[in-house]
């Protein structure tokens, strides 16, 4: 039997999914909920505490409490200014500890991973608890791209590597090789829909997702599922391209309907490492 398993739940439909997941499989889970943060829905009928981020040590204890001894990160969490996170004394002695080192995304994560580690938890992969979440290489919708769109792919791996390497972001958007934007801390959905005002005509352009070349694979990966699919589709782009074995795909079968509904495709690429 799978050990209890603590679930740090922000936005999105990711920790309900694995919610699901371990209900089905027989697991027990204990959810973190963040104010302002969690789908109040991931905490329905299992046991919870709700926590502001400043003050998520508190958690601790609860979770200890409860015989949790695996821990998963999921979901979106819009990073807060100092001033809106209102840290407590351990939150405050965490930050100064890290520094610089915590000044971008995946570097903050590490940090968390290392010190949720320290305290005597196992922190694990989304894509270890839900094993068919990582997307294949390959085309998964019926639409393929063509020869253009294929060179906006290569394109946007190249970019959003070189932005990943320095810790900014994971996504891009290229059409017809210009470079339409690339994310930093609006996340994807803010960047479509800033690029749907910068399209030029002719063929639509491409969303390019991929892992940063040092990514902390237990956290964060690049994640679709079908909000993106029909916010692209919403937006002009002619489809989505994503890492292979470094991306999630949130329900591949909703995914691949939604895709072929819109008229875009979907594809895994491998990204050489």
């Amino acid at each position: 039997m799978a050990p209890k398993l603590g679930i740090l739940a922000g936005s999105g439909e990711l920790p309900v999914r694995i919610r699901n997941h371990c209900h089905m499989q027989g697991r027990e889970v204990f959810v973190v909920a963040f104010n302002g943060h969690t789908n109040p829905e991931v905490v329905d009928g299992v046991e919870h505490v709700w926590t502001r981020l400043g003050g998520a040590y508190s958690a601790l204890k609860p979770l200890r409490d409860a015989g949790v001894s695996e821990l998963v990160m999921a979901g979106a969490v819009q990073r807060p200014s100092l001033g809106d996170l209102r840290p407590d004394f351990q939150a405050l002695k965490f930050l100064t500890k890290i520094g610089s080192a915590g000044l971008g995304d995946d570097g903050m994560l590490k940090a968390i991973i290392s010190y949720l580690e320290n305290e005597g938890f196992r922190v694990v992969g989304i894509d270890d608890v839900l094993g068919d979440i990582l997307a294949t290489d390959g085309v998964i919708s019926r639409i393929e791209p063509d020869e253009e769109a294929l060179a906006d792919i290569d394109r946007g791996v190249a970019v959003a590597r070189a932005l990943g390497a320095q810790d900014v972001g994971q996504s891009v958007i290229v059409q017809q090789g210009f470079i339409l934007g690339v994310e930093a801390v609006e996340g994807t959905d803010a960047l479509i829909a800033r690029c749907a005002k910068l399209r030029r005509s002719g063929s639509g352009g491409v969303l390019v997702k991929v892992k940063k070349p040092q990514q902390e694979r237990r956290a964060d990966l690049p994640t679709i599922g079908t909000v993106t699919v029909r916010n692209a589709a919403e937006s002009g782009l002619r489809g989505i391209a994503v890492e292979a074995g470094g991306s999630l795909i949130v329900d591949r079968d909703a995914v691949r309907a939604a895709a072929d509904e819109s008229g875009i495709f979907v594809v895994g690429i491998e990204v050489p490492q």
